[in-house]
């Protein structure tokens, strides 16, 4: 099994990843019984050298985004098992996992202010005389 490049800067090393194969149900008629096709990858990121080259704000940046996936041991489980071909369900597990790990290193854009509208000032501006009358309508004047 070769690395799996996240991003030029993040690269899991094969080493670190542990494959587990194990039997899956679905299509496949009396051969799902009998063969193995189905992937589990277990990876742990953090004892990874995949962040070795970011920063470490970054690093916890990644790890808080991946907090959810992982469980109590820390290992984040990536499952694959939609084909008959287990050559096949590794590589979507594979691809899985850089796709799940390229998500977490991403940061949402930064939003610039942006003036109101015309028609959202009129709205506003409309609501409020509208209100007014109503007050204006308890006051009981004469």
């Amino acid at each position: 099994m070769a690395d799996v490049r996240v991003t030029d800067a993040v690269v899991i090393p094969a080493a670190e990843i542990s494959t587990e194969v194990f039997r899956s149900a679905g299509p496949g008629g009396q051969h799902v019984n009998k063969t193995d096709s189905a992937v589990r990858i277990r990876w742990t990121p953090g004892a990874s050298r995949a962040f070795a080259g970011l920063s470490d704000e970054t690093r916890a940046w990644v790890m808080q985004r991946l907090a959810g996936r992982l469980t109590l041991g820390g290992e984040l489980l990536v499952v694959a098992r939609t084909s008959r071909d287990q050559n096949k369900n590794r590589g979507d597990a594979l691809d899985k996992l850089a796709a799940i790990v390229k998500a977490a290193l991403a940061r949402p854009k930064k939003r610039k202010a942006t003036r109101p509208t015309k028609a959202s000032k009129e709205r506003r501006i409309g609501a409020k005389r509208r209100r007014s009358e109503i007050k204006r309508g308890r006051r009981g004047e004469e």
